[in-house]
């Protein structure tokens, strides 16, 4: 038997691949089609049969459906049993997203965001107390992830971010001054990812950021889109926001890396999220 070797991103094109190297449908196992198959009918039952109340911007009704993906165990396929994951894995993990995302484009992206950039971050790069304290909170769905790297002058220059992180005095503390804008989840959303440069640092940093009353977080409009209308977008405003130094995700200067490394991520989730739509289609 010849085998398994790990083909580097698009290497297939340009390169004569073994067989046994590809991952195909036949190679599913069973607890893979299990999930399938509730995954299917969830969608199928919470999200399908209520497309028009979707399209007509009815943000509570997705919130409701994520709390519910919560409960079946949805929102936690890829994060280890220990931070109150399933640990499914890379397999399971695209085929929920497939499946998940084929109902609605408003829950596909309030979905994709939180497992993915909402969640990812953390799970990545976190420290242990870090996943210890959030990680059970979001695979449950009690909380919801947010991601907020975008600004009004920092779109696909994401490092040229403006928003601002200053210690305080005592050194205990940073406070964020600054404006996100497109956020996913924003309306909904307990923890934010946020990017925020230190003093004149080359890179952003990035933060756990929990939305808590009067600590400065203020929720623009929700944007009016084309499409996607139930999916909460709002920008959101950070005024002193003030949150402890043991917040800060991963190293000072590291933001930059971590911001592209869970997009990373999405972008191949992204793909999965297709084609089920498009089988439908």
């Amino acid at each position: 038997m010849t085998e398994k070797t790990n083909i580097k991103a698009g290497e297939f094109i340009v390169k004569e691949t073994e067989c046994a190297n590809i991952f195909t449908p036949e190679d599913f196992s069973e607890e893979h089609k299990m999930m399938r198959d509730s995954v299917i009918e969830f969608n199928e039952r919470e999200v399908i049969a209520h497309k028009s109340k979707f399209e007509a911007k009815d943000f509570k009704l997705t919130e409701e459906v994520m709390k519910k993906a919560g409960e079946m165990g949805f929102l936690a396929v890829n994060v280890p049993e220990k931070y109150g994951g399933m640990g499914m894995g890379f397999v399971a993990t695209m085929l929920v997203c497939e499946y998940m995302s084929s109902g609605s484009g408003s829950v596909s992206t309030a979905f994709g965001a939180h497992t993915g950039i909402g969640t990812m971050p953390i799970l990545f790069y976190g420290t242990e107390e870090q996943k210890k304290k959030y990680l059970p909170k979001l695979t449950s769905g009690e909380w919801f992830g947010s991601y907020c790297l975008t600004e009004p002058n920092a779109g696909s220059d994401a490092n040229s971010g403006k928003t601002t992180a200053e210690l305080t005095a005592d050194k205990k503390h940073y406070k964020i001054n600054g404006q996100k804008m497109w956020i996913s989840n924003a309306g909904f959303a307990k923890l934010f990812i946020v990017f925020a440069r230190i003093e004149d640092d080359k890179n952003i940093t990035a933060f756990i950021v929990e939305k808590e009353e009067n600590n400065g977080i203020v929720l623009g409009e929700e944007e009016k889109k084309l499409g996607i209308r139930a999916s909460s977008t709002r920008q959101v405003f950070f005024n002193d926001t003030t949150i402890p130094v043991e917040n800060m995700l991963g190293k000072r200067g590291e933001g930059f890396k971590i911001a592209v490394n869970s997009l990373n991520v999405g972008r191949i989730k992204l793909g999965a999220a297709c084609i089920d739509s498009e089988r439908r289609a």
